[in-house]
């Protein structure tokens, strides 16, 4: 497949996916259905071209062979009510003018499934992203993911959980479970599993839009801004995470003249106005740190000191090992490798995680304990990670050993 049908597929998929499940009701039946029209637009489109809207090409023709399938099945009269509803749709566009995928974000979320689950299937289903993508953003093994994601269909399925955006008073206890979704296909796409590491931007911009729908639909709810500024403020710096031949950039590195002003100037004003509300929450705890990270003029200059505070105020909301390692990160910014070195030996459960024996291997390398190192990397490169990092590390190794090497010659 060509990287350009490639891509429109991909970014295509998710939004022509929340259409095909409103209009059939069933998860597995639209993703069938939706399968069978990529792989006929793979045959056709090379030949005659893409369609102008490739969107709408792919949902009609997915709607059509949906409409076959349940004709095929067809043995009893709740089928045959339901192939008519499908041959007699009309225009695919909601009736009530809501975003589809806003409301399939807030099906796949619903209270009924775990807190992990409901993030598998929005990356599964928004996102397109395979199982073993997803099980790699989980640190889980890809056969548990794919039962996880296959219980959650059949859940909705039989539970007849409906395919809406909640009504106001729902909304309060739905929503953590959607923000954090909407988190995860943001970093998805900033920070591919797999493949290159900005393999999957388009999550990223899917993700922003998304925040963007929830500030619409919850002005007042200073998360939603919290979550926005975030993804804006990190967003803003992703064009210069790779150099020219592909290679990693640090933040550390990175050409802050080459930053998105705009989008640092929205997540600026986003937070601001939620911080005045005097409700702060994780997303605008990490909205803060990463508009600090965007306010210094070089890394040098970075104002390591609130970071850390703002990292230990977030544990509190989220004692996860993600966190602990960014903060063992600023924290070796501010005192030290060896204070961070500390903190990453109180982290529980991620020695699956490349980062976390990343950061052990750099605060390692700046104490100049070698061997350790050394060991750290190659335990890092035992985990799975995209192409980007994997080659990061290596170089690193590499620049390790032959540090080494001269050092003996000396």
């Amino acid at each position: 497949m060509s990287q350009p049908l490639e891509e429109m597929i991909r970014v295509e998929g998710g939004r022509v996916l929340a259409t095909l499940v409103r209009l059939t009701g069933d998860f597995q039946l639209a993703e069938d259905a939706l399968q069978e029209a990529i792989l006929l637009a793979l045959q056709k489109w090379p030949r005659t071209g893409s369609p102008i809207n490739p969107a709408a090409w792919l949902t009609t023709t997915a709607r059509n062979k949906a409409l076959d399938q349940i004709r095929r099945e067809s043995r009893r009269p709740a089928k045959e009510e339901e192939a008519v509803r499908l041959l007699d749709a009309g225009p695919t566009e909601p009736p009530d003018g809501q975003d589809d995928r806003l409301r399939l974000l807030f099906t796949v979320c619903h209270p009924a499934l775990s807190i992990d689950t409901r993030v598998a299937l929005a990356l599964r289903t928004i996102g397109g992203l395979t199982t073993t993508e997803i099980a790699r953003a989980f640190l889980v093994p890809e056969p548990t993911m794919g039962q996880r994601i296959s219980r959650a269909k059949q859940k909705i399925k039989s539970a007849h959980i409906p395919y809406r955006v909640p009504e106001d008073h729902e909304l309060p206890d739905r929503l953590p479970a959607v923000l954090g979704a909407i988190y995860v296909i943001f970093t998805t796409g900033h920070h591919a599993p797999s493949g290159r590491l900005d393999a999957r931007v388009d999550l990223s911009v899917e993700a922003i839009r998304l925040a963007r729908l929830l500030v619409d639909l919850m002005p007042d709810v200073n998360e939603c801004a919290g979550l926005l500024a975030l993804l804006l403020a990190t967003h803003a710096r992703h064009r210069t995470r790779l150099d020219e031949f592909g290679g990693l950039v640090l933040l550390a590195d990175q050409d802050r003249t080459e930053w998105d002003n705009a989008s640092i100037l929205e997540a600026s004003s986003l937070l601001d106005a939620a911080l005045r509300r005097r409700s702060a929450g994780p997303y605008q705890i990490q909205a803060a740190i990463a508009c600090l990270h965007s306010a210094a003029p070089s890394y040098s200059t970075t104002d390591w000191e609130q970071i850390v505070e703002l990292y230990q105020q977030l544990e509190h909301y989220l004692p996860t090992a993600v966190v602990r390692v960014n903060r063992a990160a600023a924290e070796a910014e501010l005192s030290g490798p060896q204070r961070g070195l500390d903190l990453l030996a109180t982290v529980e459960g991620a020695h699956r995680w490349h980062l976390w024996w990343s950061a052990r291997a750099d605060f390692l390398r700046r104490l100049n304990r070698t061997d350790e190192a050394g060991e750290a990397y190659r335990q890092a490169l035992t985990c799975d990670m995209n192409d980007n990092d994997r080659r990061f590390l290596e170089g690193r190794l590499r620049d390790l050993a032959t540090s080494a090497d001269q050092a003996q010659r000396d």
